[in-house]
């Protein structure tokens, strides 16, 4: 049939794509951490190589050529294998949307010819902020849209997978579901903004403005200064590697990244509550409810610990994790039919 044709080639490589999309943001993650973001001063290559210089030979002409960034091991390869991995996603979301648009022209099958086009035009997208987020020396603002559209890539990859794939939900008490609509759109929507603050974070270096929890700096509301944190409109450079930010503005930025917590925290009970009254999603509010508990663990992990590089990665993976559950609650809500029979007209006469 058309409907199981269409589930086995778009279905499986919609979960391909989305598995290497999750390792990309990994690796993105990775690369940021260990402040390899400008590990390469050219781009695409590295120093002009395909990879990166490795030989005694290499990295001389590598630093005659580039004589203020010397080359780096520790800092060149993660750049570039996470470069090649979003290289080889954004061919394979290429070939997707070809063989999508190819497909749904010769057959009748209901195809999401627009879904992948989009895709493939966030790629390109992503494509050019990786490259200015080196021109532009890891400059705050591409930082963290370089990381919501990798995010972005993900989320939309794996709806892919939950629209071209088998689940939907059959339930009772449907029109109970469904008034859960707005709720969870919500959460989702707060999911989003608190990992652009997260992101925001990062890219400012403010993940230990503050270093105690649940206080910040022995006080429950310290100084801050909220207008530097949040000016988008800052200046570009000369490089940002280590944050240009002083102590209250990256103070103000990791505050509103606990406040924002907290925000998507309660919001999440709130749900939570309200979706484990529904058999149908009780397994899905129990999967949010395990990962809410461990983003929230290796949150604060983060701070008391001094960020160490597993956690932090760890944080940033399950971020990602947490905004797919949100994703496919949000799909199941939004396609759940009703499981009664038809009702039938016993009083026709023919």
């Amino acid at each position: 049939m058309k409907q199981a044709t269409r589930f086995t080639w778009g279905f499986r490589l919609a979960l391909l794509a989305t598995a290497l999309a999750s390792v990309v943001v990994v690796l993105g993650a990775f690369t940021r951490l260990v402040d390899a973001g400008l590990g390469c001063p050219d781009w695409p290559g590295c120093y002009g190589h395909l990879t990166w210089p490795t030989t005694d030979e290499h990295v001389a002409a590598a630093e005659a050529l580039f004589p203020e960034t010397p080359v780096e091991h520790d800092k060149t390869w993660p750049e570039m294998v996470h470069r090649h991995f979003a290289g080889t996603l954004g061919l394979l979301i290429l070939g997707m949307t070809i063989v999508t648009w190819r497909r749904a022209a010769k057959t009748a099958e209901v195809l999401p010819k627009w879904h992948t086009l989009g895709l493939l035009i966030l790629v390109i997208i992503q494509a050019a902020f990786g490259m200015w987020t080196v021109t532009l020396k890891l400059w705050p603002q591409i930082v963290t849209a370089h990381l919501l559209g990798g995010f972005a890539t993900l989320s939309l990859l794996w709806l892919l997978a939950q629209r071209l794939g088998p689940w939907r939900w059959r339930v009772a008490d449907v029109v109970r579901l469904h008034a859960l609509k707005p709720l969870v759109l919500l959460a989702l929507i707060l999911v989003i903004l608190q990992i652009a603050l997260g992101g925001w974070t990062s890219s400012n270096y403010a993940a230990l403005a503050c270093t105690d929890f649940p206080t910040c700096h022995g006080e429950w509301w310290p100084d801050m200064d909220v207008a530097r944190g949040f000016n988008l409109a800052q200046t570009i450079g000369p490089n940002y590697l280590g944050g240009l930010l002083e102590g209250d503005a990256r103070t103000a930025i990791h505050m509103a990244h606990r406040l924002g917590a907290l925000v998507v925290i309660f919001t999440l009970l709130l749900l939570l509550r309200r979706l484990f009254t529904i058999a149908a999603a009780r397994t899905m509010a129990t999967t949010i409810a395990g990962v809410l508990a461990l983003q929230v663990t290796l949150g604060v992990t983060n701070v008391l610990a001094h960020l160490p590089l597993a956690v932090a990665v760890a944080h940033n993976a399950v971020g990602a994790l947490l905004l797919l559950t949100l994703v496919t609650l949000t799909h199941r809500v939004y396609t759940a039919q009703s499981s009664s029979p038809e009702p039938t007209d016993s009083n026709h006469n023919g």
